[in-house]
Protein backbone atom coordinates (compact mmCIF):
# COMPACT_ATOMS: atom_id res chain seq x y z
CA UNK A 1 0.00 0.00 0.00
CA UNK A 2 2.90 2.13 1.00
CA UNK A 3 4.49 1.55 -2.57
CA UNK A 4 1.26 2.19 -4.40
CA UNK A 5 1.23 5.46 -2.51
CA UNK A 6 4.58 6.79 -2.98
CA UNK A 7 3.51 5.91 -6.80
CA UNK A 8 0.42 8.00 -6.77
CA UNK A 9 2.81 11.04 -5.83
CA UNK A 10 5.45 10.45 -8.29
CA UNK A 11 2.25 10.68 -10.86
CA UNK A 12 0.99 13.69 -9.44
CA UNK A 13 4.84 15.52 -8.66
CA UNK A 14 5.10 13.98 -12.73
CA UNK A 15 1.59 16.07 -13.79
CA UNK A 16 1.95 19.08 -11.61
CA UNK A 17 5.69 19.55 -13.76
CA UNK A 18 4.13 18.70 -17.27
CA UNK A 19 1.51 21.25 -16.10
CA UNK A 20 3.51 24.33 -16.18
CA UNK A 21 6.27 23.04 -18.31
CA UNK A 22 2.89 23.95 -21.43
CA UNK A 23 3.65 27.46 -20.90
CA UNK A 24 7.39 27.87 -19.54
CA UNK A 25 8.74 25.81 -22.90
CA UNK A 26 5.94 27.81 -24.89
CA UNK A 27 8.10 31.09 -23.62
CA UNK A 28 11.40 30.33 -25.37
CA UNK A 29 9.86 29.04 -28.80
CA UNK A 30 10.31 30.56 -31.66
CA UNK A 31 12.33 33.76 -30.05
CA UNK A 32 15.55 32.30 -28.55
CA UNK A 33 15.40 28.50 -30.17
CA UNK A 34 13.33 26.41 -33.03
CA UNK A 35 11.05 23.99 -32.17
CA UNK A 36 13.19 21.08 -33.28
CA UNK A 37 16.55 22.47 -31.79
CA UNK A 38 14.67 22.40 -28.57
CA UNK A 39 13.42 18.78 -28.97
CA UNK A 40 17.31 18.20 -29.57
CA UNK A 41 18.34 20.38 -26.53
CA UNK A 42 15.55 18.49 -24.73
CA UNK A 43 16.73 14.78 -25.27
CA UNK A 44 20.28 15.69 -25.65
CA UNK A 45 20.11 16.91 -21.42
CA UNK A 46 18.07 13.76 -20.82
CA UNK A 47 20.61 11.52 -22.07
CA UNK A 48 23.62 12.72 -21.22
CA UNK A 49 21.84 13.10 -17.48
CA UNK A 50 21.10 9.55 -17.46
CA UNK A 51 23.81 8.12 -18.67
CA UNK A 52 26.44 10.10 -15.96
CA UNK A 53 24.26 8.64 -13.26
CA UNK A 54 24.21 5.30 -15.05
CA UNK A 55 27.83 5.20 -14.09
CA UNK A 56 27.45 4.93 -10.73
CA UNK A 57 25.18 1.95 -10.69
CA UNK A 58 25.88 -1.47 -12.07
CA UNK A 59 23.48 -1.70 -15.17
CA UNK A 60 21.81 -4.67 -16.43
CA UNK A 61 22.62 -5.98 -20.04
CA UNK A 62 18.72 -5.79 -22.37
CA UNK A 63 18.22 -9.01 -23.28
CA UNK A 64 18.09 -9.95 -27.26
CA UNK A 65 14.55 -10.35 -27.09
CA UNK A 66 13.65 -7.35 -25.73
CA UNK A 67 16.09 -5.33 -27.90
CA UNK A 68 12.85 -4.46 -30.61
CA UNK A 69 10.48 -3.63 -27.23
CA UNK A 70 13.05 -1.11 -26.22
CA UNK A 71 13.66 0.07 -29.80
CA UNK A 72 10.03 1.45 -30.12
CA UNK A 73 9.75 2.55 -26.66
CA UNK A 74 12.38 5.07 -27.35
CA UNK A 75 11.07 5.78 -30.94
CA UNK A 76 7.43 6.35 -29.43
CA UNK A 77 8.36 7.91 -25.80
CA UNK A 78 11.35 9.88 -26.73
CA UNK A 79 11.40 10.74 -30.01
CA UNK A 80 7.99 11.21 -31.95
CA UNK A 81 6.04 12.07 -28.49
CA UNK A 82 8.47 14.73 -27.85
CA UNK A 83 9.01 16.16 -31.08
CA UNK A 84 5.53 16.42 -31.94
CA UNK A 85 4.44 17.96 -28.29
CA UNK A 86 7.25 20.70 -28.54
CA UNK A 87 6.19 21.40 -32.42
CA UNK A 88 2.63 21.21 -31.52
CA UNK A 89 3.23 24.03 -28.54
CA UNK A 90 5.43 26.17 -31.13
CA UNK A 91 2.59 26.47 -33.42
CA UNK A 92 -0.32 26.43 -31.35
CA UNK A 93 -0.87 27.39 -28.04
CA UNK A 94 -0.44 26.75 -23.75
CA UNK A 95 -3.95 25.95 -23.36
CA UNK A 96 -4.69 23.60 -26.33
CA UNK A 97 -1.67 21.71 -25.17
CA UNK A 98 -3.01 21.40 -21.94
CA UNK A 99 -6.66 20.00 -22.93
CA UNK A 100 -5.88 18.32 -25.88
CA UNK A 101 -2.63 15.86 -23.80
CA UNK A 102 -5.90 14.66 -21.71
CA UNK A 103 -7.20 12.65 -25.12
CA UNK A 104 -3.98 10.27 -24.31
CA UNK A 105 -6.34 7.96 -22.17
CA UNK A 106 -9.01 7.24 -24.61
CA UNK A 107 -6.26 6.43 -27.38
CA UNK A 108 -4.50 4.08 -24.20
CA UNK A 109 -7.98 2.17 -24.24
CA UNK A 110 -8.21 2.32 -28.16
CA UNK A 111 -4.89 0.89 -28.28
CA UNK A 112 -5.36 -1.79 -25.83
CA UNK A 113 -8.50 -2.98 -27.77
CA UNK A 114 -6.15 -3.81 -31.06
CA UNK A 115 -3.03 -4.79 -28.85
CA UNK A 116 -4.46 -7.05 -26.07
CA UNK A 117 -7.77 -7.40 -27.46
CA UNK A 118 -9.58 -5.58 -24.10
CA UNK A 119 -13.05 -4.94 -24.34
CA UNK A 120 -14.73 -2.06 -25.19
CA UNK A 121 -18.70 -1.48 -24.29
CA UNK A 122 -20.97 0.89 -25.59
CA UNK A 123 -19.98 3.52 -22.59
CA UNK A 124 -16.34 3.45 -24.12
CA UNK A 125 -17.13 4.08 -27.74
CA UNK A 126 -19.85 7.03 -26.98
CA UNK A 127 -16.84 8.71 -24.43
CA UNK A 128 -14.28 8.10 -27.98
CA UNK A 129 -16.84 9.59 -30.19
CA UNK A 130 -17.08 12.66 -27.36
CA UNK A 131 -13.85 12.92 -27.05
CA UNK A 132 -12.62 12.77 -30.51
CA UNK A 133 -15.50 15.55 -31.51
CA UNK A 134 -14.29 17.90 -28.76
CA UNK A 135 -10.67 17.83 -30.85
CA UNK A 136 -11.67 17.88 -33.97
CA UNK A 137 -13.41 21.21 -32.27
CA UNK A 138 -10.06 22.71 -31.47
CA UNK A 139 -8.84 21.66 -34.67
CA UNK A 140 -11.39 23.21 -37.09
CA UNK A 141 -12.60 26.12 -35.11
CA UNK A 142 -9.40 27.18 -34.08
CA UNK A 143 -7.95 30.98 -35.68
CA UNK A 144 -5.27 29.82 -38.07
CA UNK A 145 -2.99 32.37 -35.90
CA UNK A 146 -3.51 34.26 -32.83
CA UNK A 147 -0.82 36.59 -31.13
CA UNK A 148 0.78 33.26 -29.36
CA UNK A 149 0.15 30.87 -32.15
CA UNK A 150 1.84 30.73 -35.47
CA UNK A 151 -0.91 27.44 -36.86
CA UNK A 152 -2.81 26.68 -34.19
CA UNK A 153 -5.10 24.07 -36.34
CA UNK A 154 -1.47 22.53 -37.28
CA UNK A 155 0.09 22.26 -33.63
CA UNK A 156 -3.57 20.98 -32.53
CA UNK A 157 -3.14 18.14 -34.91
CA UNK A 158 0.42 17.69 -33.73
CA UNK A 159 -0.66 17.42 -30.10
CA UNK A 160 -2.78 14.23 -31.31
CA UNK A 161 0.11 12.39 -32.96
CA UNK A 162 1.95 12.98 -29.49
CA UNK A 163 -1.17 11.87 -27.68
CA UNK A 164 -1.27 8.32 -29.81
CA UNK A 165 1.98 8.26 -29.52
CA UNK A 166 2.56 8.78 -25.83
CA UNK A 167 -0.52 6.10 -25.33
CA UNK A 168 1.56 3.54 -27.45
CA UNK A 169 4.71 4.17 -25.34
CA UNK A 170 2.71 3.38 -22.06
CA UNK A 171 1.48 0.25 -22.76
CA UNK A 172 4.67 -0.94 -24.18
CA UNK A 173 7.08 0.15 -21.67
CA UNK A 174 5.65 -0.85 -18.80
CA UNK A 175 6.73 -4.59 -19.32
CA UNK A 176 10.45 -2.77 -19.35
CA UNK A 177 9.75 -0.20 -16.69
CA UNK A 178 9.02 -3.99 -14.60
CA UNK A 179 11.61 -5.89 -15.76
CA UNK A 180 14.41 -3.31 -16.08
CA UNK A 181 16.33 -0.79 -13.43
CA UNK A 182 14.75 2.86 -14.79
CA UNK A 183 18.07 4.01 -14.86
CA UNK A 184 19.17 1.37 -17.40
CA UNK A 185 16.25 1.83 -19.25
CA UNK A 186 15.73 5.43 -19.95
CA UNK A 187 19.60 5.82 -20.61
CA UNK A 188 19.02 3.31 -23.75
CA UNK A 189 15.33 4.87 -24.81
CA UNK A 190 17.02 8.49 -24.43
CA UNK A 191 19.50 7.91 -26.88
CA UNK A 192 17.28 6.35 -29.40
CA UNK A 193 15.12 9.25 -29.22
CA UNK A 194 18.44 11.06 -29.57
CA UNK A 195 19.26 9.15 -32.53
CA UNK A 196 15.93 9.99 -34.39
CA UNK A 197 15.80 13.68 -33.46
CA UNK A 198 19.42 14.70 -34.58
CA UNK A 199 19.17 14.90 -37.84
CA UNK A 200 15.93 16.91 -37.21
CA UNK A 201 16.95 19.70 -35.10
CA UNK A 202 20.39 20.15 -35.49
CA UNK A 203 20.36 22.69 -37.96
CA UNK A 204 18.31 24.83 -35.55
CA UNK A 205 20.21 24.02 -32.54
CA UNK A 206 23.29 25.31 -33.91
CA UNK A 207 21.63 28.61 -35.20
CA UNK A 208 21.28 29.39 -31.38
CA UNK A 209 23.11 31.77 -29.82
CA UNK A 210 24.21 30.21 -26.73
CA UNK A 211 26.64 33.12 -25.03
CA UNK A 212 24.24 35.78 -25.92
CA UNK A 213 20.61 33.59 -23.98
CA UNK A 214 19.16 35.50 -21.43
CA UNK A 215 19.34 34.05 -18.09
CA UNK A 216 15.41 34.30 -17.00
CA UNK A 217 13.72 34.30 -20.30
CA UNK A 218 15.91 31.70 -21.46
CA UNK A 219 18.14 29.61 -19.68
CA UNK A 220 15.95 29.30 -17.06
CA UNK A 221 13.31 27.75 -18.61
CA UNK A 222 15.27 25.40 -20.82
CA UNK A 223 16.55 24.16 -17.92
CA UNK A 224 13.62 23.42 -16.44
CA UNK A 225 12.35 22.17 -19.34
CA UNK A 226 15.22 19.82 -19.55
CA UNK A 227 15.73 18.74 -15.92
CA UNK A 228 12.31 18.59 -14.82
CA UNK A 229 10.10 17.93 -17.76
CA UNK A 230 12.45 15.53 -19.30
CA UNK A 231 14.40 13.85 -16.96
CA UNK A 232 12.33 13.76 -13.59
CA UNK A 233 8.98 13.09 -15.24
CA UNK A 234 10.11 10.39 -17.38
CA UNK A 235 11.59 9.01 -14.15
CA UNK A 236 8.88 9.72 -12.26
CA UNK A 237 5.89 8.07 -14.70
CA UNK A 238 8.58 5.15 -14.85
CA UNK A 239 8.51 4.44 -11.13
CA UNK A 240 4.77 4.83 -10.85
CA UNK A 241 4.30 2.40 -13.87
CA UNK A 242 5.92 -0.03 -11.76
CA UNK A 243 3.04 -0.21 -9.32
CA UNK A 244 0.34 1.14 -11.56
CA UNK A 245 -1.80 0.14 -14.40
CA UNK A 246 -0.36 2.17 -18.24
CA UNK A 247 -4.38 3.46 -17.90
CA UNK A 248 -3.97 4.23 -14.13
CA UNK A 249 -1.14 6.35 -14.67
CA UNK A 250 -2.77 7.72 -18.34
CA UNK A 251 -5.31 9.37 -16.25
CA UNK A 252 -3.21 11.59 -14.25
CA UNK A 253 -3.49 13.74 -17.68
CA UNK A 254 -7.08 14.92 -16.23
CA UNK A 255 -4.44 16.83 -13.47
CA UNK A 256 -2.61 18.20 -16.11
CA UNK A 257 -5.30 20.21 -17.61
CA UNK A 258 -6.22 22.05 -14.48
CA UNK A 259 -2.40 22.89 -13.48
CA UNK A 260 -1.92 24.00 -17.36
CA UNK A 261 -4.79 26.81 -17.54
CA UNK A 262 -4.63 27.91 -14.42
CA UNK A 263 -0.70 28.90 -14.81
CA UNK A 264 -0.92 29.75 -17.92
CA UNK A 265 -3.55 32.55 -17.46
CA UNK A 266 -2.09 33.22 -14.23
CA UNK A 267 1.17 34.22 -15.73
CA UNK A 268 -1.21 36.06 -19.15
CA UNK A 269 0.37 33.61 -21.94
CA UNK A 270 -2.81 32.35 -22.51
CA UNK A 271 -6.69 32.39 -22.27
CA UNK A 272 -9.89 31.06 -22.21
CA UNK A 273 -12.43 31.08 -25.31
CA UNK A 274 -16.05 29.96 -25.50
CA UNK A 275 -14.80 27.38 -27.92
CA UNK A 276 -11.61 25.38 -25.68
CA UNK A 277 -14.80 25.52 -23.18
CA UNK A 278 -17.12 23.91 -25.07
CA UNK A 279 -14.31 21.36 -26.40
CA UNK A 280 -12.97 21.00 -23.07
CA UNK A 281 -16.69 19.84 -21.99
CA UNK A 282 -16.74 17.00 -24.37
CA UNK A 283 -13.02 15.84 -23.73
CA UNK A 284 -13.40 15.39 -20.47
CA UNK A 285 -16.89 13.95 -20.42
CA UNK A 286 -15.44 11.06 -22.91
CA UNK A 287 -12.13 10.84 -21.08
CA UNK A 288 -14.63 9.93 -17.95
CA UNK A 289 -16.81 7.46 -19.94
CA UNK A 290 -13.85 6.04 -21.37
CA UNK A 291 -12.05 5.58 -18.84
CA UNK A 292 -14.43 4.74 -15.76
CA UNK A 293 -14.68 0.96 -14.68
CA UNK A 294 -17.85 -0.94 -15.23
CA UNK A 295 -19.62 -2.32 -12.18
Amino acid sequence: MQRKIFALGAATLATTIYGINHTVAKSVMPIYIGSLGFVLLRVLGATILFWVISLLFDSKQIEKKDRLTILKCGLFGMGINIATFIAGLDYSTPINSSILIIITPIFVVILSYFIFKNKINSSKIIGIFLGFIGAMILIINADMTSSIGRNIPLGNFLFIINSISYAYYLIIVKPMAEKYDLITLFKWLFLIGLIFNFPLGINQFILVEWTNLPLYDAILPMLYVVICTTFMTYFLNGYALTRLKSSEVAVFVYLQPVIGVAYAIYSKSDALSATIIVASILIFTGLYLTTKKNN
